[in-house]
């Protein structure tokens, strides 16, 4: 069980919870703000005054005053009216991210629900019923309203969930486990489905992912560099202090600790006619620093986002008052999925010039054209190159920023969204196309380090390649290739390589 305290939960925790299937609970200290804020909502729904989502209509229907005994339908009704999800549903580990984003959120002690709402988030994590998730229907405000209404519809025992590994009507499995449906009183309902934690949730894995894509490019990167015996003198550290970037800086001091005692590299630093090396090669540390630097940007505010509190109205206990405002607006979400985007198109980018460096015979400083020691007869990774250049190309139509393409919704009383929930959504997939261009560029780099024998690469980068070779064998000749290369993209997604060679980024 990992206990969390709401407001102060790092990204190393919740990057634990996604990818450990950890069972987190609330502090228990946070109960008690909790029951103030859930007391001043009942006392609203007992009174004659119009608040917002508590005895009034819904958006453009705030207008209309609802019957204090009405109060509980108005919850339910809420609920069934906003599962308009479609698409395919969210995984299981990014869901359960979901609601642990909302149990932090709902722990502030300014949403007004009552701890049985919390509670029940925190058995249905522990017992493995997890909500269905379409993944789309969202605008990323009011908050992402159609994902979190098909959460909430679970604790009321309606929709669908997983349990044990099948799917089931939600009411069913709640059964099964031992738990007992939700009546929702006055706002929880909406404290439920108001709010960025579908849209976070998305961006957060994106982002943990991402990392570990950087890492493998500082590998991969250095691994390319020895085998078309190109020059070290660029990843001098001087240089990248005198311009101070801290990404640019982290970049080439692991590639110089990566390459250390590499024999190709110590095999050509006298005579080589080449006075420089391609961009690619050559700017690694400034492309890639760069973009570790904006990862680390969006994860500052991801942070923040994971630990806010953004549903609507908010309930100030200290002043007493309940206040309609707009912290639902997944603004700040959609900007860090736009920020992640750009960054992992540029290291597909580029990776893939390396791809290309390396397969071009008048480029490649004494490679075999393709990396095939008997080209002509054999192709070898010609198309494997042509494969990165579509994937990259892909992300790089894919980078192109969402938050810029708002739309109104809701009779124009909801005029400006965020998108942040599709602009989240797909870096799943450009993730999944970067490990692709990594994944190939480590085939293709091991293969021209092997053939610099007898010559050797560095000891942490023959460690690389012969964690490679324990699922990807050299290409000697031309074989099915779209088997080698799910490996070595597996691989990286793992973080395998990046572990073999120490390879580390902290966020």
């Amino acid at each position: 069980m990992t206990i969390l305290e709401p407001g102060k939960v790092t990204l190393e925790t919740l990057a634990a919870i996604h990818r450990g299937g950890l069972s987190p609970r609330l502090s228990p200290a946070a109960r008690a703000g909790v029951d103030r804020a859930a007391d001043m909502v009942a006392a609203a729904a007992a009174g004659t005054e119009a608040v917002y989502g508590v005895n009034t209509g819904f958006g453009k229907l705030a207008s209309v005053k609802i019957a204090p005994g009405d109060t509980t339908a108005l919850q339910r009704n809420l609920i069934l009216s906003h599962c308009c999800g479609v698409g395919d549903p969210l995984d299981e580990a990014k869901t359960r991210l979901m609601m642990t984003l909302k149990l932090l959120s709902l722990g502030r002690g300014a949403s007004g629900v009552r701890w049985q709402v919390i509670a029940l988030i925190e058995d249905m994590l522990e017992a493995g019923v997890i909500p269905v998730i379409p993944s789309q229907g969202s605008v990323g405000a009011s908050g992402d309203l159609a994902p979190l209404a098909h959460m909430a519809a679970a604790m009321i025992g309606e929709g669908e969930v997983v349990h044990r590994g099948q799917r089931q009507p939600s009411g069913a499995a709640l059964a099964e486990a031992g738990l007992t449906p939700v009546v929702l009183g006055p706002k929880e309902g909406l404290g439920l489905i108001n709010g960025t934690q579908f849209s976070t949730a998305c961006a957060l894995v994106a982002l943990f992912d991402a990392l570990r894509l950087v890492e493998t490019c500082a590998v991969t990167a250095s691994l390319s560099t020895d085998a078309i015996m190109g020059s070290t003198a660029p990843l001098l550290a001087e240089i990248h202090a005198l311009r101070g970037h801290a990404g640019q800086i982290d970049m080439a001091a692991t590639m110089r600790r990566i390459m250390d005692g590499s024999e190709i590299r110590e095999s050509h630093r006298e005579g080589d006619s080449r006075v420089q090396d391609p961009y690619c090669i050559r700017c690694q540390p400034q492309v890639a620093g760069a973009a570790l630097d904006v990862l680390r940007t969006a994860a500052r505010t991801l942070q923040i986002e994971a630990n806010a509190v953004t549903d609507n109205p908010l309930v100030l206990v200290d002043e007493g008052r309940i206040v309609s405002g707009g912290n639902f607006h997944a603004e700040y979400t959609g900007f860090a999925a736009d920020q992640i985007a750009l960054a992992v198109a540029e290291i597909g980018a580029i990776s893939q010039r390396r791809v290309a460096l390396m397969v071009d015979p008048t480029l490649s400083f004494d490679l075999p054209p393709f990396l095939t020691p008997d080209p002509g007869l054999n192709s070898g990774f010609m198309i494997a190159e042509v494969t990165t250049a579509a994937l990259m190309s892909e992300n790089k139509h894919l980078a192109n920023p969402c938050v810029t393409d708002s739309t109104p919704t809701s009779a124009n009383q909801e005029d400006h969204v965020s998108m942040a929930a599709h602009g989240a959504l797909r870096l799943a997939r450009m993730n999944r196309n970067l490990s692709v261009i990594l994944g190939v560029e480590l085939m293709c780099a091991a293969q021209g380090v092997e053939a610099r024998a007898p010559l050797s690469t560095s000891p942490a980068l023959q460690q690389v390649i012969a964690s490679l070779r324990n699922t990807v064998p050299t290409l000697r000749e031309d074989r099915y290739l779209a088997p080698d290369i799910e490996a070595a993209a597996q691989l990286v997604r793992d973080g395998a390589i990046a572990d073999v060679a120490g390879a580390r980024f902290a966020l």
